[in-house]
C-alpha cells in the first residue's frame, strides 16, 4: 500500500495524503491585500487533492514583508479576501494554513522578477529594516536597525494579533517562518545575531524569541495546529547546525508544536550548497530520528516514486512541495498515476479519467 496516499491524523485534522503545497511567494498582493491570483493560484492545488496548502510567508506587519508585493495580516481589513480562499480549500476537503512571517534584514526587497535587490529606506516602495544586529545581508544593503527589547516585544505581540486574525480568516494550520534567513532564523543564527542580552549569544537565547511568540500564541489556539518551518542547518562554518536544530525540536515538540518543516539555508551569502534530489531530506531525517513530531522534508522532491521512497525510508512523515506544483497544479495526482493508486478526483475533472 502506498504511504503517500495514507491519511496522517493530528490531534484535531485528519491530512487525507502525505502531500503539502509548499509556501511559495506570488509578490503580487497590494498593500498586503490578497487579490483573485492568491484565489486561483491555491484554489487549484485544492482541486488537484492536496492534502494542505500553506499559504505564501504572510508578513505580520508592514516591514516584514520580503517586497512591497508580499501578502500581509497586520490589518483586520486583510481578513476578507483571506477568508474567500479558505472557505475555497476547505469546499475541495483541503486543509489551509497560513505561514507567519517576518523577513528582518531581508526585507524591503524589490520583485524577483525584476531585480531582487534591497530597496533603500528613501526610495520609493523602500523602508527601514531591522534585524537582531546591524549586520546586511548583502554588503551593500542599507545596514538594519537593531531590534530593542521593546521592538521584539512588539513583534511577538504582532505575531500573536496576526495569528488571532488568521483564525478569524478560516486557517487551521499556523506555520512560523523561523527559516531561510528571515527575521525568527536571524535570532538563531550567531553569523547574524551577536547580540549580549538574553535574545543572543547561547542557543538557549538565540532560540528565545520563537519560543515567546510560541507561547504568546498557544493560548489562542483552539482546534488550529501549530507548524513550525526551520533552516537545519547554515551551510556555513559558524553558522546554526543541525545539532542545534534537532535540540529546538525536542523543545518544540515539549511546547506543543506538532509539525516540523525542515527546511535548509538561506541566512548567509557564504552558505556553501549542493543542491540535487533529496538534498534536505537528511536533515528532515535526522529530526525524525530524535523526536515523535511529525516531519516535513522538502527541496527537489518532483515525483510520486520518489516522495514515496522517503517515506518508505521513514526519512519523513510529510513531503512538502513547491516547484512541481508550478510545473503541474495537479501534481497529486500525477504523483498518484505514477504509484498506480487510485484517489478521488473533483466530480468536475472526473472526465480526465477516461
Amino acid at each position: 500500500m502506498s504511504q503517500l496516499f495514507s491519511p496522517l491524523q493530528l490531534k484535531n485534522h485528519t491530512l487525507k495524503n502525505r502531500i503539502v503545497v509548499s509556501p511559495m511567494c506570488q509578490y503580487t498582493a497590494i498593500d498586503g491585500f490578497a487579490t483573485d491570483w492568491h484565489l486561483v493560484h491555491l484554489g487549484q492545488f485544492a482541486t488537484g487533492q492536496a492534502a494542505a496548502i500553506i499559504q505564501e510567508a504572510t508578513a505580520v506587519v508592514p516591514e516584514g514583508r520580503i517586497t512591497y508585493g508580499d501578502l500581509g495580516i497586520w490589518s483586520d481589513a486583510h481578513i476578507e479576501k483571506l477568508q474567500q480562499i479558505t472557505q475555497f480549500i476547505k469546499q475541495q476537503n483541503c486543509i489551509p494554513g497560513i505561514q507567519l512571517a517576518h523577513a528582518g534584514r531581508k526585507a524591503s526587497c524589490e520583485k524577483p522578477w525584476i531585480t531582487r535587490d534591497q530597496i533603500a529606506p528613501n526610495q520609493t516602495n523602500g523602508w527601514q529594516t531591522v534585524a537582531p544586529s546591524t549586520i546586511p545581508f548583502h554588503e551593500k544593503d542599507h545596514p538594519p536597525v537593531a531590534l530593542t527589547k521593546e521592538d521584539i516585544l512588539q513583534t511577538i505581540d504582532a505575531f500573536k494579533q496576526a495569528a488571532i486574525r488568521s483564525i478569524q480568516a478560516g486557517y487551521e494550520i499556523i506555520e512560523l517562518h523561523g527559516a531561510h534567513g528571515y527575521l525568527i532564523h536571524q535570532f538563531f543564527s550567531p553569523l547574524i545575531n551577536n547580540r549580549l542580552d538574553e535574545y543572543g549569544g547561547s542557543f538557549e537565547n538565540r532560540i528565545r524569541f520563537l519560543l515567546e511568540i510560541i507561547e504568546a500564541i498557544q493560548p489562542i489556539l483552539t482546534t488550529q495546529s501549530l507548524w513550525v518551518r526551520i533552516s537545519a542547518t547554515d551551510w556555513s562554518e559558524g553558522g546554526w547546525t543541525i545539532e542545534e536544530s534537532v535540540a529546538l525540536a525536542k523543545i518544540l515538540q515539549e511546547k506543543g508544536v506538532e509539525v516540523i518543516d525542515v527546511s535548509t539555508g538561506g541566512g548567509v551569502r557564504q552558505q556553501q550548497i549542493t543542491t540535487g534530489l533529496n538534498y534536505q531530506v537528511p536533515f528532515a531525517a535526522a529530526i525524525k530520528s530524535e523526536t515523535s513530531l511529525v516531519v516535513g522534508a522538502v527541496g527537489e522532491i518532483k515525483t510520486g516514486p520518489q516522495a514515496e521512497a522517503i517515506l518508505q525510508q521513514n526519512e519523513a512523515d510529510l513531503l512538502f512541495i513547491a516547484r512541481e506544483f508550478l510545473r503541474d497544479p495537479h501534481f497529486v495526482m500525477t504523483a498518484a498515476q505514477q504509484l498506480q493508486v487510485e484517489i478521488p478526483w473533483a466530480p468536475q475533472y472526473e472526465r480526465g479519467k477516461e
